[in-house]
């Protein structure tokens, strides 16, 4: 059972004084007790007035509910989040999974934008990123890729034949010489780069990578072919690249990329998102160099919002234990790449399927979270549940926050969506405040 924003259980409590806490009563555990048991406000940084515009919404669930009394990774997190406030010295890896709801990149890029501009001199870097434009899909709305050549997409969803990486997708020219430009795009963060990693083809790549004007910059060049990729170091941070990718050899060779890795030595939060339209677990889990690339870039904290495409078949058909072995083999990757990674599970949106039935796997999906939360002592971010659970995303797309494929959310409702999110990664926050008794500021 999932633990609500009311108090329930008679244990002793201290007043949660927040500016912005519209519950006048609201109160939360005594610093001792155990992080399930902790109650929070409605709000801490969201406009209030959203309780009147949307009462549909149960606000009292916006929080990463935990089902057990300690939580050593995420306590470690909340520690090493400290420490990067006060000595500005730690770079942070943040990961977040899902399908069409993570490509579009609208809310976790909300949530990056936060990230990195909360706290001073903490710009961290932009991790991993994908050219969804040149392999004809929709591609994030805060980067742009561009190439005079003709490449061919891949996605791990429909075509099975590739050693897909992390990021789940790629793609392929056969040209003799290529060239993609990068740069930001509607976009208020725009950490530079000293360091550019490209994902390409393992083994053999008889291709010289030349960077244009840029190349005076370059300090090194270090190529990993049994790995897959290449570093490339410059002197100064760039905020855009211009890489050609020319062909040593007279016979046909065909380029292959799954991503750029963008760096810099800056503290802070790196937040890669990491979607693929029509994904569920059964696709990444199917990418044979997934947690080989996840180890290059090892994570510290690892958001799962995978479901939505799992558990969209006739009721009949789901089989809850399949999607909770799924998801647990996938958490298990994350904690190989990183035994002390923060895991977060969501839980995906009401959605209805095929447009007109009910879809009740995503409550059973939500069964089979709890259970692991427990084993594995990790959170969940109820989204289901605060949206009004079965069939509300028909109101939602009443109050225009969702299309009317009742699967997707319009472009103000995935804002909401990230400031929901990011309300109750702060109250993650004060929570450990509490729980560790730190005097921290943030």
């Amino acid at each position: 059972m999932l633990f609500c924003g009311f108090l329930s259980y008679g244990q002793n409590t201290t007043q949660y004084n927040s500016p912005n806490d519209s519950t006048k009563n609201a109160k939360i555990n005594s610093p001792n007790d155990s992080l399930s048991n902790y109650v929070f406000p409605f709000f801490r940084d969201i406009d209030t007035a959203y309780q009147s515009r949307y009462p549909f919404i149960d606000y009292s669930k916006n929080n990463f509910h935990f089902y057990t009394k300690n939580s050593k990774n995420w306590e470690l997190l909340y520690s090493r989040m400290a420490e990067m406030f006060k000595e500005k010295n730690q770079k942070l890896n943040f990961y977040h999974i899902g399908g069409s709801h993570i490509q579009a990149d609208i809310y976790t890029h909300d949530a990056r934008t936060q990230l990195q501009t909360r706290w001073s001199n903490l710009e961290g870097e932009r991790g991993l990123i994908f050219p969804f434009d040149l392999a004809k899909t929709n591609n994030p709305g805060n980067y742009d890729f561009k190439s005079p050549n003709s490449w061919k997409g891949h996605r791990s969803v429909t075509q099975h034949d590739r050693d897909y990486g992390v990021l789940g997708a790629s793609i392929t020219c056969s040209d003799s010489a290529s060239i993609i430009v990068f740069r930001y795009d509607r976009t208020v963060i725009k950490p530079g780069f000293s360091k550019i990693r490209i994902l390409h083809n393992k083994g053999y790549f008889p291709i010289e990578l030349n960077f244009g004007q840029d190349e005076v910059f370059i300090i090194e060049k270090r190529h990993h072919p049994e790995l897959g990729y290449t570093d490339v170091f410059f002197t100064d941070p760039l905020d855009t690249f211009n890489v050609q990718f020319a062909r040593t050899i007279n016979s046909p060779f065909e380029v292959e990329l799954f991503g750029f890795q963008l760096s810099n030595a800056s503290p802070g939060i790196s937040y890669t998102a990491i979607g693929v339209n029509g994904a569920g677990l059964y696709t990444y889990l199917d990418c044979k160099n997934f947690e080989e690339q996840l180890t290059l870039y090892p994570p510290d904290f690892f958001a799962f919002s995978v479901g939505t495409n799992d558990g969209n078949v006739p009721y009949d058909d789901f089989r809850p234990e399949v999607y909770k072995s799924n998801l647990e083999k996938m958490m298990k990757i994350v904690l190989r790449a990183n035994p002390n990674c923060a895991i977060l599970l969501t839980v995906p949106n009401d959605s209805y399927y095929h447009r007109r039935s009910l879809n009740r796997n995503i409550a059973r999906e939500r069964e089979m979270m709890e259970e692991l939360a427990v084993k594995y002592e990790v959170p969940i971010w109820d989204l289901y549940g605060l949206m009004g659970e079965l069939g509300s995303s028909k109101t939602w797309m009443r109050n225009g926050l969702m299309v009317s494929d009742l699967v997707h959310f319009t472009s103000p409702g995935y804002h909401l969506k990230g400031e929901l999110y990011m309300d109750a990664f702060m109250k993650w926050m004060d929570q450990m405040k509490t729980f560790t008794n730190t005097q921290l500021n943030y």
